[in-house]
């Protein structure tokens, strides 16, 4: 409940937090389904929040489905919570370069492909920082 109160967890993030605490598989999972059982950990909950700080942060879809797979989350629920943002990518993708490099698209080659790396990294699909730079 300690680590609960202080954010959302993902179920595979706190078993392996109480693993780590040196509790036993069997309380863990006692434990855990009792937390599920009442509500109280919840992946669906833990992904909305998940995405939208993630977003705020200004990274891109890439990235955050990676991150949310590493915390054991199932694909379907990624899908689900990213599909509210599906418009909103490009817009993100735009306001993170100009605050990274201003408003100005380069001419240079090598400055484009820096600032592509970039955003690249933040977890935008090549495809899409290519259609940006048209």
């Amino acid at each position: 409940m300690d680590l609960l109160s202080r954010r959302e967890h993902s179920f595979k993030e706190l078993y392996d937090k109480l693993r780590l605490r040196g509790f036993e598989p069997d309380e863990i999972d006692v434990a855990l389904e009792k937390l599920v059982s009442e509500n109280l950990l919840n992946d669906d909950r833990f992904t909305e929040s998940y995405v939208h700080y993630r977003v705020q942060k200004g990274f891109g879809p890439l990235r955050i489905k990676n991150e949310l797979s590493d915390k054991g989350i199932d694909n379907e629920i990624i899908q689900n919570q990213m599909e509210s943002y599906e418009s909103a990518w490009s817009e993100l993708m735009q306001q993170q370069r100009i605050k990274k490099f201003g408003a100005e698209i380069p001419a240079d080659y090598k400055e484009k492909m820096k600032q592509a790396r970039f955003l690249q990294n933040r977890g935008f699909s090549p495809e899409s920082v290519m259609r940006l730079f048209r």
